[in-house]
Order: C-alpha cells, then sequence, then structure tokens
C-alpha cells in the first residue's frame, strides 16, 4: 500500500520552502550556445558543451549513418551480444587519445565511477578521496569494502597525513583519489604534488577528468597532460557527455590487467545495457574533433578570460582561476536567494544560468555557475555580463 504519501509530500514542501527545489526547463532546439526555451530564445552559459560539439552536424552525420550500419540498440550487455566492432574501436581510439593501454565503455562516468572500486579494491586496501570529490566517486567508494579516508580540498598536507594513517594501519593498496576539475569551482587538482606523494607512499592515483577531456591540456588530453604527469596518472575516468559531443556514455581508462578485471568484475558494466550504437558512432566522430581542435581550445580560452576580466570589471566576486568553468559567488545568509533571482531575471534577459546553494555547495557560499563554449561569441560574452549586471540592479 502507497502509505508514505503525507510523508513524502512534507519532504517535497520542505525543500521548496528551502529553495532548493529544482525546476526543469525544457529546450525546444538542439543544446547550443543559443536555445530556445518555453519563454524564448536565449544564450546557454550553463552547458558542459565546451568545445560546441553537442549539436555539430558532423557528429550528427555520423550518427545518423550509424543506424543505418549498426542498428537502433542491441539489447544486450556487452559480454553476451551486445559488442559490436565500434565499441571495440572506440575503446582503443580512446586508450589511443589519452595514452593508456585500453579503455572500457560504461553507459556513463557515474557508472564507471561506481564500479570501479568494488572491483579493484578490497578490506585491505585503502581509498583516499577529496573532500570535494563528485558525488559518482562518493557512491562508488561507498560500495567498496575498502579503508576509507577523506582530505580536504586540494590539501597536499592533509593527503600526506591521510595517507601515513592508511600506510601504519597496513593497508595493502592505497589509491588518492580525485576530480581533475572540481565542477562547482573551476579548480584544477594539484596532480604534480599528488604524484609526488603517491611516489613517496606508494600509492596508485585516480583522476575523474569530466570537466577536462576534450578541451584542458595539449590535444585536450585533459589535466594530467596540463601538468605533464600523464605517464604518473594510472586511472582516469571520463564521460562522453561533456566535451565530447555531450550525449552519453563513460569511460575507464587504465593500466591493461585493470581494464581487463573490470570487465570481469565491474557490476554496472556487466549487468548494464551496452552503449547505444548510434552514440558510439557520434563519439567516435567527437573524438576525432577534439584531438584536432586547437583552434577551438584556444578561442575557448579567450572567452572563458574575456569573461572573467569584464565580470570583475562589473564588481561581481569571482572564484579565481583559468578554467571555462567560472563561479560567480553570492555569500552570505541571503546570497541563496539573491543567486537564485538574479538566475531567474537573467533568463527573462535572454540568459541562460543556473544558481547553486547548499547543500550542493557549502552554506554561504551560493553561486551561479557560467560555463563557457567555444561556440560563445565574443558579443555572447558582453551580452551575458550585461545581463548579469542588469539583474543584479533589478533584484537587489
Amino acid at each position: 500500500m502507497y502509505t508514505n504519501r503525507s510523508q513524502l509530500i512534507a519532504e517535497l514542501d520542505s525543500i521548496r520552502a528551502a529553495g532548493l527545489y529544482k525546476e526543469e526547463r525544457a529546450l525546444t532546439t538542439p543544446q547550443g550556445a543559443h536555445v530556445e526555451t518555453a519563454t524564448g530564445p536565449a544564450l546557454n552559459f550553463c552547458a558542459n558543451n565546451y568545445l560546441g560539439l553537442a549539436d555539430d552536424p558532423r557528429i550528427v552525420q555520423a550518427s545518423r549513418d550509424s543506424l543505418d550500419r549498426w542498428g537502433y540498440g542491441l539489447s544486450s550487455v556487452r559480454f553476451i551480444c551486445g559488442t559490436q566492432d565500434q565499441h571495440l574501436a572506440l575503446e582503443r581510439e580512446l586508450a589511443q587519445y589519452l595514452r593508456r593501454d585500453d579503455a572500457i565503455l560504461f553507459s556513463s562516468c557515474f557508472d564507471a565511477n561506481g564500479g570501479i572500486f568494488a572491483a579493484l579494491f578490497g578490506p585491505n586496501d585503502a581509498i583516499i578521496s577529496d573532500a570535494l570529490n563528485h558525488a559518482s566517486l562518493i557512491d562508488g567508494i561507498r560500495l567498496s569494502k575498502a579503508q576509507r579516508y577523506r582530505y580536504q580540498n586540494r590539501d597536499l598536507e592533509d593527503l600526506r597525513t591521510q595517507l601515513s594513517t592508511a600506510r601504519a594501519q597496513g593497508a595493502q593498496t592505497i589509491v588518492i583519489v580525485t576530480d581533475g576539475v572540481f565542477s562547482m569551482d573551476g579548480y584544477y587538482a594539484p596532480l604534480p604534488g599528488i604524484c609526488d606523494l603517491a611516489e613517496e607512499f606508494e600509492a596508485l592515483v585516480m583522476v575523474d577528468d569530466s570537466h577536462a577531456t576534450g578541451f584542458v591540456g595539449p590535444e585536450g588530453r585533459g589535466v594530467a597532460a596540463r601538468y605533464g604527469v600523464e605517464d604518473r596518472v594510472d586511472i582516469l575516468t571520463g564521460t562522453l557527455g561533456k566535451a565530447l559531443g555531450g550525449a552519453s556514455g563513460g569511460y575507464v581508462a587504465a593500466h591493461q590487467e585493470i581494464v581487463d578485471l573490470l570487465r570481469q568484475r565491474a557490476r554496472p558494466y556487466l549487468f548494464s545495457n551496452t552503449l547505444a550504437p548510434s552514440i558510439v558512432a557520434g563519439a567516435r566522430e567527437a573524438l576525432r574533433l577534439a584531438s584536432r581542435a586547437d583552434q577551438a581550445r584556444a578561442h575557448l580560452d579567450e572567452v572563458s578570460e574575456l569573461f572573467r576580466q569584464l565580470m570583475e570589471d562589473a564588481g561581481f566576486e569571482l572564484l579565481p582561476g583559468s578554467h571555462p568553468i567560472v563561479a560567480v559567488m553570492f555569500p552570505g545568509d541571503d546570497g541563496a536567494h539573491l543567486a537564485t533571482a538574479v538566475a531567474s531575471k537573467m533568463l527573462e534577459l535572454g540568459v541562460y544560468v543556473t544558481a547553486f546553494s547548499f547543500p550542493v555547495v557549502p552554506r554561504g557560499e551560493a553561486r551561479i555557475r557560467v560555463q563557457l563554449s567555444a561556440a560563445h561569441s565574443e558579443a555572447d560574452v558582453r551580452q551575458c555580463v550585461s545581463a548579469f549586471t542588469a539583474a543584479r540592479a533589478a533584484v537587489s
């Protein structure tokens, strides 16, 4: 019997009262720098579409062609009858691009992170995780029977303390786990220092590079490439759902033995339907385009720097950095309501951004997370800043 309806309604009411209820706005067009919503046209500054490939006609065509050649779906997991030649080809291409031995596809990076820890680490091992790691890493770690440790965000001294504790408590295998880019802040993980500590304590290094793959570092190979430590990172996870076309799918790229063991033990891989053929074909084309997108990456850097400079000139408080994720801060007790009001007003002005507040970010640190794209022009950026300024004036 459905007996807990009143409890659920009360919980939903409390979420609304706290200003945390998430409304979904339907787009009536494909994803892009310019979109249409139910309220009219808008510049989109809140997508993970860093290279502007989400509606690239070359990717759309590759995906369309695959329907004729490969069909719509496979109705199977990989190890039964759900593997086509193109799945294997995409895995090889990802591994080659990321300079790893091999790669393995998952339905999403959430699934990749959800399946890796229980498959690789047991009760005698230790997982040391950054405090601000993505929810998928947190959930995946919880599924493992390994000992768990946490260090403060990007704090190498605290990481050293946790490594020392894990070693002193007899951990057999230790893995340090971090986001490559922390998605609410736009901060890069200090990978050189992490790798130094990993070598000192004989630990593995695992990086979720979802907000970097395709557009950060040489050829867009990610944060490890940006810092020149690719050969010191043991496990990379990432997504096909952001810069690499924006559809769905994730992967683990690592040493051969790690990938081979995941094929045998990772539950989301073993018990989830294989990635749809049209997405695989589109992802292969997206990967090809990303590997050659130096001009788009340079433009992305330019518009990101321009946005930061114009916003600072307009008196907004930004978290420092250079990543296309730019956190526009609204601190204090009233910050959550102010950020939400500014974002709503901006949509009326034709600019689509999203406000974030507790518990997504720490209490008192509400923000609007702006995400730049290579598809944005200088005029788009200036219009966005103008909308921020007008919205702030309107709701203050």
